[in-house]
């Protein structure tokens, strides 16, 4: 069995993205998914790029400590976009995800992702970063995403794996996957060492 290290703990995707659940499904480890409410993932201003993520992460983690149990482990995960020192995160309404992309038409931005992996024992963290750069979108091309794919719950407004990306990618530099919303590749590294 591939990570056979993992068999003592019963793993917990602590998220609701349909992209991480497809992602981490693919490592082929058994998990369950389990998401509180109201989880805060607001962040100190003065922090910047891959510190925003790295901490809504253990903030993340930090709700679910003093529910785990002895023999589990939580996966918990945040996605930003950073562009020219401003992160995009989850657009509020369409008018702000159509603001988002007209920022990002025709220019490169990072796609940073951290991860915290907690159990009752440790807690350690990391984040990746992708480059992405957009060729220009047209208004047209925009609301058209908008209004069909209602990108409202991804950071920056859009999914690399629909429709805007099949159109409007024009290179990555990094991780596929974690533009996607989850750098499995780093995570399996991960969870080797655990």
């Amino acid at each position: 069995m591939i990570l056979s290290n993992l068999s003592k703990y019963k793993i917990i995707l602590a998220s609701n993205s349909p992209r991480r659940k497809e992602l981490l499904s693919g490592l082929d480890v058994e998990y369950v998914v389990k998401t509180l409410p109201n989880v805060d993932e607001k962040y100190p201003t003065s922090l910047k790029g891959a510190e925003i993520p790295v901490y809504i992460a253990h903030q993340k983690a930090a709700a679910y400590r003093k529910f785990i149990m002895g023999n589990e482990l939580v996966i918990t995960a945040d996605t930003i976009v950073w562009l020219h020192d401003e992160a995009l995160g989850k657009p509020h309404d369409e008018e702000e995800a159509k603001i988002m992309l007209r920022k990002l038409s025709g220019v490169t931005h990072q796609v940073i992702t951290a991860v915290c992996i907690t159990t009752a024992q440790l807690q350690k963290s990391f984040s990746v970063t992708s480059e992405v750069t957009f060729s220009e979108l047209s208004d047209d091309e925009i609301n058209y995403y908008v209004k069909r794919y209602l990108p409202l719950d991804k950071a920056g407004a859009y999914g690399v794996q629909e429709w805007i990306g099949f159109i409007g990618v024009n290179d990555i530099k990094g991780s596929y996957y974690n533009v996607m919303g989850l750098p499995v590749q780093r995570l399996y590294a991960e969870l080797k060492t655990i």
